[in-house]
């Protein structure tokens, strides 16, 4: 009897050994609470886990300078503008022969008018192109280039314009192709013997 005592007690001493290893572990794989004191008494609270801090990235491109409306509009503006001449010339003028066509569109009659003397050939072709622009046709700017005896007009038709080039009537071609042609052949002092036309480069067939 004496010997089953003594067997008894230590199984019951190393069961309880066990058990509190086991809550140990246990309270271990827990979050730790974090202790404060309140009054005489401390007082435990589970720390809740560190917030993550909440990051937005801009990935829009930084803005680079752009033209602004203002200079986008009067860009726009000036290609519309009509050709119109000032009539008083200002500075050195000479005098030139112009040819334009008659009221019956049959001969092209000349006339003398009176250009600036810096630029008398692309003053010469502007008078004659001023004529020519009217309500549904529009001309927007033009240029006028000499060489070796050849004289090359581009000319460029305003974007409101309602009408083209290539829709000219027969009588209306000739008031403005003959008329210039004519006009630039006819005065010796510019050399000028044959004349190409051109819309932005390209070549205008008659």
């Amino acid at each position: 009897m004496k010997l089953q005592k003594r067997y008894i007690f230590p199984f019951i001493i190393a069961t309880l050994v066990s058990g509190c290893a086991s809550n140990s572990v246990s309270q271990n794989n827990t979050a730790t609470p974090s202790p404060t004191l309140e009054g005489n008494s401390i007082v435990t609270t589970p720390t809740s886990p560190t917030p993550i801090p909440d990051i937005s990235i801009n990935t829009s491109a930084s803005p680079f300078p752009t033209p602004s409306v203002a200079r986008l509009r009067a860009k726009v503006d000036s290609d519309k503008k009509a050709i119109t001449y000032n009539p008083n010339v200002v500075g050195k003028t000479t005098d030139v022969t112009l040819y334009t066509i008659d009221s019956q569109c049959q001969n092209l009659v000349p006339q003398t008018t009176t250009v600036s003397a810096d630029e008398p050939i692309a003053g010469a072709v502007g008078k004659i192109l001023e004529k020519r622009d009217n309500g549904d046709f529009n001309l927007s700017n033009y240029r006028v280039n000499v060489k070796n005896g050849v004289a090359t007009v581009d000319l460029r038709v305003a974007p409101n314009s309602q009408r083209t080039l290539s829709s000219l009537s027969s009588c209306e071609q000739t008031a403005l192709f003959g008329s210039v042609r004519k006009t630039l052949t006819s005065n010796p002092q510019w050399k000028i013997k044959d004349v190409r036309f051109t819309e932005k480069g390209e070549e205008i067939v008659l």
